[in-house]
């Protein structure tokens, strides 16, 4: 008889133990989801104008240069790395942009990819440092963090530019299908993303240098062109968020983007990428891109303190890394 109750026992703690790892696993992987929906629904009591249309149209808008950030931000930590530079590089990109798109006669498609180039290359030079310098990306990218607000002002001698073309001011205001076109380049730049990272040699290579750099430099990858490669990326993309940026304030400001690193990090680490390099994934960075901006526009709507909303993700990206590390 006992025999026969110890048994039934230990069945009745497998099962539970079952469910608790499945529930733990749905949890682990889709967490931030759950989190999400929460947050929808607290901002939807809490707030009767955040569920509206004209907010929601607001809130996507306003979330596209986040995400746009975050998902060129992910592929650096991926490799073990931060960038610091992506505000600055953002503004840089964005007065460059603007210069050429002033007055009637702007150049809508030469300031894009003025905007974006300029990206680029501050995104490259961050890369040959910490690749071939072998100095730590923290450094590299405070130092360009400095430097690229520097030449910002030094472009627009210290003052905004405005009186944009009305096709440079549609990137932001536009829309195709009634959706914002910004949401567009949101998900063009998440579909490229997700290609590369998940279905390409470089796409491991960055899960590998992240994972373990010297084997996989003992296995012939090369861990130079890799970085190089994902600083690229990361600058590119601020570069463009910079255009989205400069055409939905209708002008070139010198001090925007202060702070965005800030969000963009909150938004990879909250969407489950280690900053331990090697683990992480797009869709979580989307994720957590979107519980930012819901967060922001949440607290703006309740007449919460930009001080307090400061607090607030500072509080949530610390506790998103104490969940990583006992994750891991």
């Amino acid at each position: 008889m006992n025999q026969v109750l110890a048994e039934d026992k230990r069945s009745s703690l497998g099962k539970g133990g079952v469910i608790g790892g499945k529930l733990n696993h749905f949890f682990s992987e889709y967490g931030i989801l759950v989190a999400l929906g929460v947050l929808f629904i607290a901002l939807t009591i809490l707030s009767p104008s955040f569920l509206t249309s004209s907010n929601m149209l607001n809130l996507f808008r306003q979330v596209s240069v986040n995400v746009i950030l975050a998902i060129g931000m992910t592929f650096v930590i991926l490799t073990k790395g931060i960038d610091l530079s992506v505000g600055s590089v953002l503004a840089f990109s964005g007065i460059v942009a603007a210069s050429l798109a002033t007055g009637a006669n702007g150049n809508t498609v030469l300031a894009v990819l003025a905007g974006i180039g300029a990206g680029l290359v501050l995104g490259a030079i961050n890369g040959v440092v910490v690749a071939k310098g072998k100095v730590a990306p923290f450094i590299v990218t405070l130092g360009m963090m400095a430097a690229a607000r520097g030449f910002t002002f030094i472009y627009s001698d210290g003052r905004p530019i405005s009186g944009l073309s009305k096709s440079f001011l549609n990137i932001a205001s536009g829309a195709f299908l009634g959706i914002p076109i910004p949401v567009w380049i949101i998900l063009l730049v998440f579909a490229i993303g997700s290609i590369v990272l998940y279905y390409t040699r470089f796409g491991r290579y960055v899960y590998a240098v992240g994972g373990n750099e010297n084997a996989t430099k003992t296995s012939g990858i090369s861990v130079n062109k890799t970085l190089i490669s994902v600083y690229c990326i990361s600058g590119l993309l601020a570069g463009l968020a910079g255009v989205i940026l400069t055409s939905r304030i209708s002008g070139g400001l010198p001090q925007s983007g202060v702070s965005y690193e800030l969000d963009a990090i909150a938004a990879v680490v909250i969407g489950g990428t280690s900053l331990a390099g090697g683990r992480g994934r797009l869709w979580g960075t989307l994720i957590g891109a979107l519980i930012i901006g819901v967060l922001n526009n949440g607290l703006d709507l309740l007449g919460v303190s930009t001080y307090w909303q400061q607090v607030i993700k500072g509080s949530i990206i610390v506790i998103a890394v104490l969940v990583d590390r006992k994750r891991s």
